[in-house]
């Protein structure tokens, strides 16, 4: 939900020329760097190496410390020599202190330092004089650090009050100067009415970074923007600072909601990805140029024939803080996933129901309401698993409360719920309505747990409530007291079916500069806010989370849908984007949104379906229920004034449709949690690029409008109204597809014209991937638990095929304390389908069976199928063979899914 009549102005939101640190640093061009090391500062220990650079003007000292760190990560920290006071490193973000690994000077001459890693693979090149480093990967140069000079680095200094000024020196500043310096915005910043005084005056830091032989560069979400990123120009950099923009506009480089400050660059033989590890507000800047390759001792002849390589250059700029930097050397995407996780976790494992599908609109109204919508899932045989209540759920918009007139007894709502194997989300927002007799209010008040204003008072800001104060989750002990409001005791009528949903966390003040809280507003530890920003929703589903969990003594795993987010997020729950429209643009934006997401860590992703604001066209939201139910995060939601929209109010013919799409989600259900096992315990993302997937393959490296989900699906939504076709493309010569509903092999590879109905959109499996699914779908996830599995199998050009199952209770941390989860491997192979064991320490009991199989791509009709159990007799199997499609179906299976056993064609 967002507030309407303000958030639509673009003039309460800043365009980068209005943002006084990004002017200050933009004064600095490309060119050589005043800053040089201080070659005899240099210190060797078993973590780092450290050494001083010092600016040639200002004459201040940085203090550089550089670290490998296991898995072809390097860190680069840069803070002052001695600060005038602390300044802010980012805590809770890393879920450990990286190991490092010693570096070795392996050479040095004069205004020369190579380190080496410990196994030669990287060296990095540091010159003194400008300073800059180059990261050499076997001879080839990767990346470099202030190759252009753009280190930025302001260093704290006393308030002008506190300077010794001399009656001259203040005559001498002429106004113009004085209106210069208001300019720069070093002490205090203007922005409309608002004023933001900066106590500590200016602390940028900025630096920048090239990328050789890369032209296609992603990430840093949220933006609703391509998935390539694209060249910035002056005063259009992409902007990572958590606002509340209701209706964001297509194509814009503005933050919203979240913000992940990790960028991959990728060329077809290698990934590469930095991490700007800063939760103040930061802009980036994109350069991608073709220069000459750089190689010595040519003739002349041989200059004039060489090629133009691609070269990134991408410059970041924070308001505050320090700089500290991974640079993550891949050398694949999947590495540079995992490096990422390495540093700040992987996605939790989402319970199953959660990967349902979701119903939400603003607002059910009533527990009559709520009855009949759960009711209407039934009559119209439409599998759902979660009702949503939105912030009109609450007594006046107090969390943690109900309305006493609509939700009079939200206990037997609940149960009613249970029965039906289904669950409840509630909303919960940081903002605390200003009301004594308001408990919640008056222990954080009495406790001091709520953000301050400059002068030291509670902050106060407009929001849903009318005037609220705002919890301070960077600390701590706030962060427990409120996961502790969510012991059923506390949480008065609250019961283990209902989970949560974070909304309103970037903060969004209604009346604040840029609908958000003051930069000058004080946290834990005197923090100001301008250092925290993009901490503020991460830390609040954080706290939210752990309260879950300790809800159940530590049993149950959690579900939290936040808003705001930031790196490492996914440790917590899902993120959605946010407030979207009821178009077809933002349809079609969505796919390359949240593939950047994923690509971030965060796999548990998706988009409103339908669109939250207005009012979508039946075929429009057809389309959009089709893409969601191949998407991680499925959920249906809609704004107040959207007329009401449930699945079954659209007509009959509609009705089916999205009956279908729905379905077609449950029943894949098994792949797809198999997925999230994956991105738990591997960080591979569940929805994944093209390229990707096909690292060498160009012509994948900027399609945005299908993508793989997993390794074996490729799907197209269809974003076109009234389409006809939609041209797929089908990657990589040697790959083979086929379709996931008819089964037969796609003919021809590259793009291909695939006609379209509105009965469903395109959807392909990979050759050489085994997918499992259930057999039908049941009226929630819980209603699945003993409905038999069937495997489709498609075969390669080897006629071999490979695939997963992942198996547990669906909701508790046993998989991870008791192991209890099943892990099998499918293999197909010289005609004989195998099941066998991927991880002998789980184990689970299920009475579940194989009972159906398809092979796709199977060349002739067989003449006796067998089947045996790993110790068992064989026994003959029924099937059938489609010689048009060179389909086999294997009936009647009854094999155990916790067994080995074979297929024998």
């Amino acid at each position: 939900s967002s507030v309407q009549d303000e958030a639509v102005d673009k003039s309460n939101f800043k365009k980068c020329n209005q943002i006084a640190f990004y002017r200050r640093q933009k004064l600095l061009h490309p060119g050589k760097s005043l800053y040089r090391v201080l070659l005899d500062s240099v210190t060797l220990s078993d973590e780092n190496v450290k050494f001083q650079i010092i600016h040639e003007e200002n004459k201040v000292l940085l203090q550089v410390e550089i670290y490998e760190i296991e898995g072809n990560i390097f860190r680069f920290k840069i803070d002052e020599a001695s600060p005038l006071r602390a300044r802010y490193k980012v805590p809770d973000v890393l879920i450990k202190e990286p190991t490092a690994q010693r570096l070795f000077i392996s050479h040095k001459e004069a205004g020369i330092l190579v380190l080496s890693s410990v196994n030669e693979d990287y060296k990095l090149q540091i010159t003194a004089n400008p300073f800059q480093v180059e990261l050499q990967s076997k001879g080839e140069t990767v990346m470099s650090v202030n190759s252009n000079g753009l280190l930025y680095f302001e260093h704290l200094q006393p308030p002008p009050s506190d300077r010794k000024h001399t009656a001259q020196n203040e005559e001498a500043a002429s106004d113009s100067s004085k209106e210069k310096q208001e300019d720069l915005g070093l002490w205090q910043e203007k922005f409309g009415s608002f004023l933001d005084i900066k106590a500590h005056g200016p602390t940028s830091v900025g630096m920048d970074f090239s990328l050789h032989g890369y032209d296609h560069v992603y990430g840093i979400p949220q933006h609703t923007e391509t998935l390539l990123l694209k060249n910035t120009s002056d005063g259009d950099a992409y902007r990572l600072y958590n606002l509340d923009i209701f209706g964001h506009k297509i194509h814009d480089k503005i933050g919203i909601y979240g913000s992940v400050p990790l960028l991959l660059a990728h060329k077809p033989n290698r990934t590469s990805g930095i991490f700007w590890l800063n939760s103040s507000e930061t802009l980036v800047d994109i350069s991608t140029k073709a220069v000459a390759e750089h190689t010595p001792s040519r003739s002349a002849a041989e200059t004039a024939k060489q090629r133009a390589v691609p070269l990134t250059d991408v410059r970041w700029m924070s308001e505050s803080g320090i700089i500290d930097v991974f640079l993550l050397m891949g050398p694949t995407a999947f590495d540079i996933f995992k490096q990422f996780a390495q540093l700040t976790g992987t996605q939790a494992l989402p319970p199953l129901f959660s990967l349902g599908y979701h119903q939400c609109r603003w607002n059910y109204e009533d527990e009559q309401d709520v009855k009949e919508v759960d009711a209407g899932f039934d009559a119209h045989d439409i599998p759902y698993d979660v009702i949503w209540l939105d912030i009109e759920h609450t007594d006046g918009k107090r969390y943690f409360t109900w309305d006493k007139k609509k939700f009079q007894n939200p206990r037997k709502m609940q149960e009613h719920l249970r029965k039906k194997k289904r669950k409840l989300v509630v909303i919960i927002d940081p903002h605390i309505k200003v009301d004594p007799s308001y408990a919640l209010y008056a222990q954080a008040k009495e406790k001091g747990y709520f953000v301050k204003d400059r002068n030291g008072q509670d902050f106060e800001g407009i929001c849903w409530p009318g005037s609220s104060c705002y919890l301070d989750f960077t600390n701590p002990e706030v962060r427990k007291w409120y996961a502790d409001q969510f012991a059923f005791k506390t949480y008065k009528a609250s019961t283990n079916i209902l989970f949560v949903w974070n909304d309103m966390n970037e903060p969004s003040v209604f009346k604040g500069a840029e609908l958000t809280m003051q930069k000058d507003a004080v946290h834990y530890n005197n923090w100001e806010h301008r250092e925290v920003h993009n901490l503020y929703g991460f830390y609040q589903q954080m706290a939210t989370a752990e309260g879950l969990i300790r809800r159940s003594s530590g049993k149950e795993r959690p579900f939290v849908l936040t808003r705001s987010f930031f790196a490492g997020s996914q440790k917590y729950g899902a993120v959605w984007t946010g407030d979207n429209t009821a178009e077809w643009s933002y349809l079609k934006i969505s796919i390359p949104m949240l593939l950047t997401i994923n690509m971030a860590g965060i796999s548990f992703c998706g988009a409103d379906v339908g669109g939250f604001i207005g009012d979508p066209e039946p075929e429009l939201l057809v389309r959009w229920y089709q893409a969601g139910a191949y998407q991680p995060f499925f959920r249906g939601h809609s704004n107040m004034e959207s007329k009401r929209r449930e699945p079954w109010l659209f007509g009959e013919k509609n009705t089916q449709i999205i009956r279908r799409a729905i379905r077609e989600r449950y029943v894949l259900l098994p792949y797809l949690y198999t997925l999230f096992y994956r991105a738990h315990t591997a960080a591979e993302p569940v929805m994944r690029s093209l390229w990707i997937e096909f690292p060498g393959k160009m012509e994948t490296f900027d399609v945005e409008n299908e993508y793989m989900l997993g390794n074996a699906l490729l799907v197209h939504p269809v974003t076109e109204k009234e389409a006809k076709t939609v041209t797929v493309l089908f990657p990589g010569s040697e790959e083979i597809w086929y379709d996931f509903r008819k089964f037969q092999r796609m003919e021809d590879a590259g793009r291909v014209k695939v006609p379209v109905t509105l009965e469903n959109i395109p959807v392909f499996q990979r050759g050489g991937t085994v997918i499992p699914l259930k057999t039908t779908a049941g009226k929630s996830t819980e209603w699945m638990t003993d409905i038999s599995y069937e495997l489709h199998v498609a075969l390669d050009a080897e006629a071999c095929a490979i695939g997963e199952l992942y198996v547990d209770d669906g909701h508790s941390f046993q998989y991870l304390h008791k192991k209890q989860f099943l892990y099998r491997k499918f293999t197909f192979h010289k005609n004989i389908l195998s099941s066998s064991c991927v991880d002998e320490s789980g184990q689970y009991h299920t009475t579940c069976v194989v009972e159906q199989v398809i092979i796709l791509g199977f060349g002739k009709q067989p003449t006796f199928v067998t089947a045996s159990a790993k110790d068992g007799k064989k026994k003959e199997v029924i099937f059938t063979y489609d010689t048009k499609i060179s389909a086999l179906t294997l009936e009647n299976l009854a094999l155990s899914v916790d067994a080995d056993w074979e297929i024998c064609i």
